[in-house]
């Protein structure tokens, strides 16, 4: 994996810059994931798509800084140093499991504060934001988180083997779960873009119910769309995810060319 290129900001990373892209897709890890989970996502997209893959506090070059203990601190950190990075472009924001929370809260936060907002919202692997999703997974002692990271899959099984690295990830896994399982969206809480639903048709964490209540959350249009596999569904369905991203991206980057026309 090449390193990605130095950004201006600690929460985003690029690992295939395009500086001649027309839009722009910001992605959302997963509980005790990186910016790296999105590395060949990134690389898979074509040339007019840039990936802006945010790096939570408390893991890889933040391992220093301390982790952040909700869903909106986590969006509030990277929006304050969204704009930059945007330059202006059509984007959509993509978050999986934890990150598709944080990905719902980035969203509010634009739409209400930003100066441009998203065009599509991708939300995967995670139960709509007025289901609760707490398992207290963060209230197990270490064996207990690790073997529910092994139960999902997902995470190296090579740190998982490894008692040091181990012991560098655990805390930021722990700080993690603590903010997937306490969400609360409170009241009104929806957005107005387009929301696409992502989920694995046997994921035993998100029912399908529970993934088609998105529908609930915006003003927007709402699709959801089932691939085989299980919480970690992306990784085998990387290609048609693409896909499926590129064709929502390029719609509204064809109407802002024809605008300026």
């Amino acid at each position: 994996m090449a390193p990605p290129v130095p950004s201006e900001s600690p929460w985003f990373r690029r690992f295939h810059p395009r500086p001649d892209a027309r839009t722009a897709l910001v992605c959302l890890p997963h509980a005790g994931g990186s910016a790296n989970a999105y590395f060949s996502l990134s690389q898979r997209l074509p040339a007019d798509i840039e990936v802006l893959a945010v790096q939570y506090p408390g893991r890889q070059n933040r391992l220093r800084e301390p982790c952040l203990g909700s869903a909106q601190e986590l969006a509030r950190g990277a929006f304050g140093d969204l704009g930059p990075e945007l330059a202006g472009r059509p984007f959509a924001v993509l978050g999986h499991s934890m990150g598709a929370a944080v990905a719902f809260e980035l969203t509010r936060l634009l739409e209400r504060e930003g100066r441009e907002a998203p065009a599509a919202l991708f939300v995967s692997g995670r139960r709509a934001p007025s289901i609760p999703s707490d398992r207290g997974v963060r209230l197990r002692d270490d064996e207990g988180i690790v073997a529910e990271m092994r139960s999902l899959g997902g995470t190296d099984v090579g740190i998982l083997d490894e008692p040091e690295l181990l012991s560098l990830v655990l805390p930021s896994i722990r700080a993690d779960y603590a903010v997937a399982e306490t969400y609360d969206p409170g009241p009104d809480a929806f957005v107005r873009c387009d929301v696409v639903g992502l989920a694995g048709d046997r994921d035993p964490h998100v029912p399908s119910d529970d993934a088609a209540a998105w529908r609930d959350h915006t003003t927007g249009a709402f699709d959801l769309r089932f691939f085989p596999g299980g919480h970690f569904f992306l990784t085998d369905h990387e290609a048609e995810i693409a896909a499926l991203v590129t064709e929502t991206l390029r719609a509204p980057a064809r109407r802002a060319g024809d605008a300026r026309r």
